[in-house]
């Protein structure tokens, strides 16, 4: 059961953004051809749907479903669709006979901090509404970080989340952590380079410790049962160890998996990639366990 919150959060005003640059422009363009090229096609297609709105694909595995995940794409909060979780979303489905839905959150600079965090919970209370008991919420990269923070909001709802999953997680948006120093070799993907100028494309000018918008800052009483796992070489390395030491030490039950040798997200991006594997099946044990924590708890 979660502790007592001591400090709680409301999510500030949504604010206008500013036009994407022209780079950022290519790679979204990049990104769909991508994606029209059959990059990321899942045996497990989702099912196209909405919630208050916001467009989401959900993937729904044969039988009964008891449980939801709600899984936050990665991007830097400037990238990405919910298009691109399908291989990784339709495996977490059938091997765990969850629910999971990925919404298309809006991305920044067009939409800043904190939009993406809006139609996240915007999401999470249409599935409670609809009469979900058991949610799961979960992210990938700057995901992780959406995923983190509607944890944090979702503390006080009468139906709170049941667990959080947070891979290669984007959790620190001063951008400060040792690792991106110490791992700068060692990840091809992220650099401190990239990772300042998208918090600048999402923040606009908002406090970077913000709870919500960083949510290592956030008093740790708020969350729920959390996975952290990321690779050893990764710049977010750090994001996710002290992400997970401050959540330990405050009493919440948290796990940590660091995977040697593995790139930012590998698990999302391609399952044959190193430590994709072991952290699908963490995740599937994860999920699991908190599956035989809610059937002990219905009989």
């Amino acid at each position: 059961m979660n502790q007592p919150a001591t400090h709680a959060i409301v999510l500030p005003p949504e604010r206008a953004g500013r036009t994407a640059p022209d780079d950022l422009v290519n790679r979204r363009a990049g990104l769909r051809q991508a994606l029209a090229d059959g990059q990321w096609r899942s045996d497990t297609p989702g099912e196209e749907t909405s919630f208050d709105g916001v467009r989401a694909l959900r993937f729904r595995p044969e039988g009964a479903s008891l449980a939801t995940v709600l899984h936050m794409h990665g991007g830097g909060f400037r990238l990405g669709c919910p298009d691109i979780m399908g291989a990784f979303a339709g495996t977490l489905a059938r091997r765990c006979g969850v629910t999971v839905i990925c919404p298309a959150y809006r991305l920044a600079p067009e939409h800043p901090f904190p939009a993406a965090i809006a139609d996240a919970r915007k999401v999470h209370q249409a599935i409670m509404a609809a009469g979900e008991k058991h949610l799961i919420l979960s992210g990938d990269s700057a995901g992780g970080g959406v995923a983190a923070a509607s944890a944090a909001l979702a503390h006080a709802d009468a139906v709170p989340p049941i667990g959080l999953i947070l891979l290669s997680a984007w959790l620190d948006l001063t951008v400060s952590s040792p690792s991106y120093v110490h791992n700068a070799a060692t990840d091809p993907l992220f650099s401190q380079e990239a990772a300042r100028a998208a918090a600048e494309l999402y923040l606009q000018g908002h406090d970077a410790r913000h709870p919500l918008a960083s949510p290592i800052f956030a008093d740790p009483a708020l969350f729920p049962p959390t996975l952290v796992n990321a690779g050893t070489g990764e710049v977010l390395a750090d994001d996710s160890r002290l992400f997970h030491d401050r959540l330990a030490k405050a009493g919440i039950p948290a796990e940590l998996s660091m995977v040697a040798d593995m790139e930012h997200v590998a698990v999302t991006r391609d399952a044959g990639l190193t430590g994709a594997a072991q952290t699908m099946d963490e995740v599937v044990a994860f999920v699991d366990n908190l599956l035989l924590d809610v059937r002990s708890r219905t009989r």
